[in-house]
């Protein structure tokens, strides 16, 4: 696993504002979206799941605030297209992740991505994958599901936090196919 980027210490307080609005209703979170959907966490693709709908790429870990999700969430996760997995360190992200967020957002079939550590921090270089006029859901712990809409400032915003992190920015972001 060759790890690009690294969470700075003193960013994590920053990551804990919402990217945008927060939902406890997947139908309205639906009605909301663009297209494509790109959804980070297990508890978010089960109730996009539930309400009938299969983001784009979803990326999960088997795990909610460090616990392993119930069987129940974990067996209901099915029916993509394509079924990758990824090893990506917590606190971090690998080059092999953002190559395949990117790889799944081109695909043009549903993909879901299992990570083998964590996935709590692919949300933002979702962002920066995702074309504008899409949306990237996430979950808020004990709140709900963060909707983020995707555009040009967001995607600043976004670059912006990510070039703060340790590590080879050029390699993530060719990772990303983003310039």
């Amino acid at each position: 696993m060759s790890v690009v980027l690294e969470l700075p210490e003193a960013l994590r307080g920053e990551l804990k504002d919402p990217l945008g609005p927060i939902y406890t209703d997947a139908e309205e979170l639906l009605a909301d979206a663009g297209e494509p959907v790109v959804c980070v966490g297990d508890v978010v693709t089960y109730h996009l799941l539930q309400a009938g709908y299969h983001p784009s790429v979803a990326l999960v870990d088997g795990k909610t605030k460090r616990e392993a999700v119930d069987p129940e969430i974990r067996d209901a996760i099915e029916g993509f297209d394509r079924h990758v997995e990824v090893a990506n360190p917590a606190a971090g992200l690998s080059e092999e992740l953002l190559e395949l967020l990117a790889a799944g957002i081109e695909a043009g079939a549903t993909t879901l991505v299992e990570v083998h550590g964590e996935e709590d921090l692919a949300a933002l270089p979702a962002v920066l994958a995702t074309p504008e006029g899409g949306s990237v859901v996430y979950g808020q712990p004990d709140e709900g599901m963060v909707l983020t809409h995707v555009d040009a400032a967001t995607k600043q915003a976004v670059r912006e936090l990510l070039d703060r992190f340790d590590g080879d920015h050029d390699a993530a972001y060719a990772a990303l196919r983003v310039a």
